[in-house]
């Protein structure tokens, strides 16, 4: 029999306390998730109440969080308790016609988010936290598509994440469904999705490795003397090739959610351009009154009472972050007024690369917390419904010094297609050459991949033979 020891070692471990946890969770939300969160919260905690239906109109009404206050308690607890007794007398609804109504608003369900969906995942997913605070990022930095608009190795840079931890995250975020999720581009998310069939070794697996570009001018006859197969079987490769998905965020596109809500209006006004919180999905949260009497009521029972206090706690604690939410989300948003009043006044183009970095700074944040408030966060600006992430992107320095981001640079390919012959299409060396004489150095490679990402053909399948 083996012998047994026992062994005593000291160690440190750095862990968040449940309050913290909880306000980290509440800031990340989006809006959907952010109404599940509080819906929880109220079913589980007695002395919460959603007063957002209850709250008087009159300016001389108290702010509902001073009704929450302490200090408030006394001169306020009468005026709640006889509207409530009001509400009641002259609520025309039912029981069963109240119950009626919650189960169709229940039922009204928002679609997901690509975003959302995979976020489950990663909560279902054993992994070390630095790995998964990781995934979480890279969940933030995927675009419509489903791919990296960051390369992670840059996005870990910026962060300041081991190179471990973010590789680590990189294969988890690709292992989930849907398959092809979190890569660099088209050929890529192929190759994945080859893989998670098994087909790694195929001959459909080397001819996306080797072969794209070919497939693309279906130069069958060339792909087959290269791989020393026959062009039937090239043919039947391609064809099944064909059914992948090209687009694995596809079925999550949020410009087709139509249940999408802004958390920030950025708009015009006389004295320049303001930020203001939507707060159309923002409950109005107060402790109950009953609880409160019965807390000072259950001085004999000290089960009652410690039951009580620690509901009290929890309850203030959600309002207090839902409160620091917004409070964040608005202070991020009037930073990026600041830094981008060029987008704001002449469009995409003239979005100026941003770090999360910068704006932490200057807020006194850290940046990992920026990145949880932005993240699945809308803003609704002269130029559209736009996710807040996008107003951080790296991008490129004219010959002028002027900066440019990534999506100024898209959008300026995207104009140069526009303007061309349709016989004779700007191949993507063409392109480079045009932006490179507006002061815009960028790669034949990325602009290939940013061409992609706007979701243009080569130019040898935009050309028209028409005369």
């Amino acid at each position: 029999m083996a012998d047994a020891s026992l062994h005593q070692s000291l160690g440190q471990q750095q862990s968040l306390a449940p309050q913290m946890r909880r306000s980290l969770e509440i800031l990340q939300a989006n809006s959907m998730e952010l109404q599940q969160l509080v819906q929880q919260a109220l079913e589980i905690n007695p002395v919460l109440e959603d007063i957002t239906e209850s709250i008087s109109l009159d300016e001389n009404s108290p702010d509902p969080e001073e009704a929450d206050s302490l200090d408030h308690l006394n001169e306020t607890d009468d005026d709640w308790r006889d509207l409530e007794i009001m509400e009641r007398r002259s609520n025309p609804w039912s029981a069963d016609d109240e119950e009626r109504r919650e189960h169709l608003y229940n039922s009204i369900v928002a679609p997901e988010t690509l975003q959302q969906h995979l976020s489950h995942q990663l909560d279902l997913s054993l992994v070390d936290p630095d790995v998964r605070q990781a995934a979480r990022h890279l969940i933030g930095n995927l675009d419509p598509r489903g791919f990296l608009d960051l390369p992670a190795g840059e996005l870990a840079q910026r962060l300041g994440i081991p190179k471990k931890s973010m590789d680590a995250a990189l294969k988890l975020l690709q292992s989930f469904d849907p398959a092809g999720i979190g890569a660099a581009g088209i050929q890529e998310s192929l190759l994945l999705q080859l893989e998670r069939n098994g087909e790694g070794n195929s001959l459909e697996y080397k001819i996306v490795r080797d072969h794209l570009e070919e497939l693309a001018r279906k130069r069958y006859p060339q792909i087959a003397r290269t791989l020393g197969t026959s062009v039937e079987r090239i043919s039947e490769a391609a064809s099944r090739i064909g059914r992948l998905t090209p687009n694995p965020g596809g079925d999550f596109d949020p410009t087709g959610n139509p249940y999408i809500q802004p958390d920030v209006v950025i708009e015009k006004t006389d004295e320049g351009f303001r930020a203001r919180l939507t707060n159309e999905y923002m409950p109005k949260l107060r402790i109950s009154d009953f609880y409160k009497d019965m807390l000072g009521k259950s001085s004999n029972d000290r089960k009652a009472r410690h039951f009580l206090r620690e509901q009290i706690r929890e309850g203030r604690t959600l309002i207090r972050s839902l409160s620091l939410r917004q409070e964040t989300i608005l202070s991020i948003a009037e930073k990026l007024i600041e830094h981008q009043p060029a987008f704001l006044e002449k469009g995409p183009r003239h979005l100026r690369p941003l770090t999360m970095n910068e704006i932490a700074d200057q807020i006194s944040l850290h940046a990992t917390t920026i990145s949880r408030a932005v993240a699945g966060k809308y803003v609704l600006t002269p130029h559209g419904l736009m996710e807040m992430r996008a107003f951080f992107a790296a991008g490129y320095q004219t010959a002028d010094g002027t900066e440019v981001s990534n999506a100024g640079v898209r959008e300026a390919i995207q104009a140069l297609i526009g303007k061309e012959d349709p016989g004779k299409p700007l191949s993507d060396d063409a392109l480079a050459k045009q932006l490179k004489e507006q002061g815009i150095p960028v790669a034949r490679r990325t602009v290939a991949k940013y061409r992609e990402q706007l979701g243009i053909l080569p130019s040898h399948l935009r050309k028209s033979f028409t005369s």
